[in-house]
């Protein structure tokens, strides 16, 4: 698996200390960025608990190991949402709690993996802290969270924390590579949020061209007092979350470069921005930040329209 995903590496040896000591909390957090491979992590971890032969890896030939290959174990329970973009439901962690109080079906430890656990709706979380807060012997449950501020303070106090750190640009332009891909600019992982998996799906489906035609879109738009606001605005409500993530990336970008910050994945655009255009950026950027906020709260409202107001400010911000 670390040759696959080797930032996995160091929250492994982390979790398999824990094994190797028989030192297992009661409840773990596994804070991860998304497209980390972090459920990788979590499925080498369960498959290594529940092993009835090593402490601290799978031996892959004991009924246990049998029975997480099979995906059948009686011992470990997956708890997601339904439905994609759903919550976990309170229905959900009652019939868990149930199952952790009851005794292990191969007299080994009993996994609840919970993912994401940020996806519990309020009474699913109240639910969970009953039981975090009398856990049961050799019970473990393991919350993989992507937004741990969006879970209960009280659930992150009972748990243990790990976090799933990103790599390096180096090393994730490395990895890159060596699935094949050469000359990728180091703007690419940026777009992707510093993740490696992502990125390489994006560079396959041809979305490194379709930045490009943002970028130029949207910098004639701002920086052109003549130039056609409908279409950029049109652009942007195709895909407006990506849209406003990549507006945002470049805005900030030029600011950093008003500075002299050096950024070796700094996006190409940002070079056209004037040292005069700065208040502007930042006037702009604001007014971006408020826009995906109203669009997360309303996701009824004319994303075009929106889109060709914070445009149209945007640029006379810029050009006056």
């Amino acid at each position: 698996m670390f040759n696959d995903f080797p930032w996995l590496k160091p929250a492994w040896e982390n979790l398999k200390s824990g094994l190797d000591s028989d030192r297992i909390p009661g409840a773990l957090l596994l804070q991860s960025d998304k497209g980390l491979a972090v459920e990788k992590l979590v499925e080498f971890f369960s498959h290594a608990l529940l092993c009835q032969n090593y402490s601290s890896e799978a031996c892959g030939f004991c009924h246990s190991c049998q029975l997480t290959k099979s995906q059948s174990h009686p011992d470990l329970h997956w708890i997601r949402p339904e439905k994609e973009g759903k919550a976990i439901t309170v229905d959900q962690i009652r019939a868990c709690n149930r199952l952790a109080h009851e005794s292990s079906q191969l007299n080994g430890y009993r996994l609840f993996a919970i993912e994401p656990a940020d996806a519990m709706n309020e009474s699913a979380s109240n639910a969970l802290l009953k039981t975090l807060e009398e856990p049961g012997e050799k019970c473990l449950f393991l919350l993989v969270t992507h937004n741990q501020e969006r879970l209960l303070p009280t659930i992150r106090s009972r748990c243990q924390h790990w976090v799933v750190t990103p790599p390096s640009t180096d090393q994730a332009m490395q990895w890159i590579g060596e699935q094949g891909l050469s000359q990728v600019p180091a703007f690419a992982l940026k777009l992707n949020m510093g993740s490696p998996l992502k990125t390489l799906e994006s560079l396959k489906n041809g979305e490194l061209e379709e930045y490009s035609a943002f970028e130029r879109c949207l910098v004639e738009t701002l920086l052109s007092p003549t130039s056609d606001v409908s279409k950029c605005a049109s652009l942007m409500a195709k895909n407006p979350d990506q849209a406003l993530d990549w507006a945002w990336l470049l805005l900030t970008d030029a600011q950093k470069a008003q500075f002299g910050v050096v950024d070796e994945g700094i996006l190409p655009g940002a070079a056209k921005f004037q040292p005069h255009h700065y208040d502007g950026l930042y006037a702009s950027t604001k007014k971006l930040m408020e826009l995906k906020a109203q669009m997360q709260t309303f996701p009824g409202l004319n994303l075009e329209l929106l889109s060709m107001n914070w445009l149209i400010e945007s640029r006379e911000a810029l050009c006056s």
